[in-house]
């Protein structure tokens, strides 16, 4: 009965995070399509975004747009981390009520992931925003899977939500890296080129690089916190690794 009882409490408890939490991401949402809608709607241009175009009036460098390959790219990358972020976020609401509950001194530690990842998912909003991309279609099921993945590995016990926090992290940051060498490979072709590199494309890819690092960061908590030591370990990271990679190749085309 008392295990019952906690469950019952964690329940209400997580509920009431995620009541709490889910209004603002809500809005975070409909901010970045409103203002998505408001570029569209002011845009007189058929030109690409400004992501390469911000050379300096001063330089002699040829300034040329981004080829539908590196556009595609950027689209892609944009649009997939933005749902990365969301899932993220929600997995760490979702997850802090029963785990702080069982195990208060962690309280710090799950606020300090959370603050990082609401952190990424609104500066991807942004980007969106200010690149006119459009986010996934397949934001209702990406929000109802990190919810019951968030809750149910908590509930499962402290151990089982740190190795989800690894193995999201794992794919997460290798997915990161693949964007960062992408991003660092597009930059060096544009300076062997002669040309202008938009200071906007070399601040995307120290912003990614930076996020990559803390997501690497979370990681490195979670294997502190014992999160080799659920079970059965091997088969819930093993799903929770291949669930990510499947929901980043949709969401880079959905």
């Amino acid at each position: 009965m008392s295990i019952l009882a906690t469950q019952r409490r964690s329940l209400i408890v997580s509920h009431t995070l995620y009541d709490f939490l889910a209004p603002s991401l809500v809005q975070t949402i409909r901010t970045s399509r409103v203002r998505q809608c408001r570029r569209c709607l002011s845009s007189t241009s058929n030109a690409p975004a400004a992501v390469a175009s911000d050379a300096s009036p001063n330089s002699s460098k040829p300034k040329k747009p981004l080829s539908a390959i590196q556009r595609e790219f950027l689209n892609r990358a944009l649009r997939v981390n933005q749902a990365g972020e969301l899932a993220a976020t929600l997995i760490y609401a979702t997850q802090t009520p029963p785990i702080v509950n069982s195990h208060p001194h962690l309280r710090p530690l799950m606020k300090h992931m959370y603050d990082q990842e609401a952190g990424h998912f609104g500066t991807f909003n942004e980007l969106l925003a200010k690149h006119r991309v459009r986010p996934t279609a397949m934001y209702p099921v990406w929000t109802f899977a990190a919810s019951t993945l968030g809750w149910g590995t908590a509930i499962m016990g402290r151990e089982a939500a740190m190795a989800c926090t690894e193995a999201v992290e794992t794919a997460i940051g290798g997915h990161y890296d693949e964007q960062v060498r992408e991003l660092v490979n597009m930059v060096d072709e544009m300076e062997r080129q002669g040309e202008e590199v938009g200071e906007e494309l070399r601040e995307l890819t120290g912003t990614i690089r930076r996020i990559r690092d803390e997501e690497l960061e979370h990681l490195d908590h979670a294997v502190d916190n014992d999160a080799k030591e659920a079970k059965p370990y091997e088969l819930l990271t093993g799903v929770i690794k291949a669930g990510c990679k499947s929901a980043i190749w949709i969401s880079e085309r959905v």
